[in-house]
């Protein structure tokens, strides 16, 4: 079983930039589909990116496709989610998750607490 920690968030003005990173404790983590997602209150949890067991292949939601990379790092046991140009419409509680389907559809059985990412206009 695999813990996972977020961490990057903050405030950032319109068009800047934030990197999130996701900290993964446990030996199953080089097998798992890992992905990012982000609430607000009242909403449904929004899908944004996934990235395959070996990295080979991604995924993103066309709202953030261009602006937004995720990528992973098997070694140092973390996923990230570079965040460019920005938007207040992005400002949410971000999450990363798990899932031990080879597809990147999940399901996604292991989350993180999430990070707050505020972005001004």
């Amino acid at each position: 079983q695999v813990q996972l920690v977020e961490s990057g968030g903050g405030l950032v003005q319109a068009g800047g930039s934030l990197r999130l990173s996701c900290a993964a404790s446990g030996v199953t983590f080089t097998t798992l589909t890992m992905g990012w997602f982000r609430q607000t209150p009242g909403k449904e949890r929004e899908f944004l990116a996934a990235i395959s067991w070996r990295g080979g292949t991604t995924s993103y939601t066309d709202r953030v496709k261009g602006r937004f990379t995720i990528s992973r790092d098997n070694a140092k046991i973390t996923v990230y989610l570079q965040m460019n140009s920005l938007k207040p419409e992005d400002t949410a509680v971000y999450y990363c998750a798990g899932s031990r389907s080879a597809g990147i559809s999940g399901p996604y059985a292991y989350w993180g607490q999430g990070t707050q990412v505020t972005v001004s206009s």
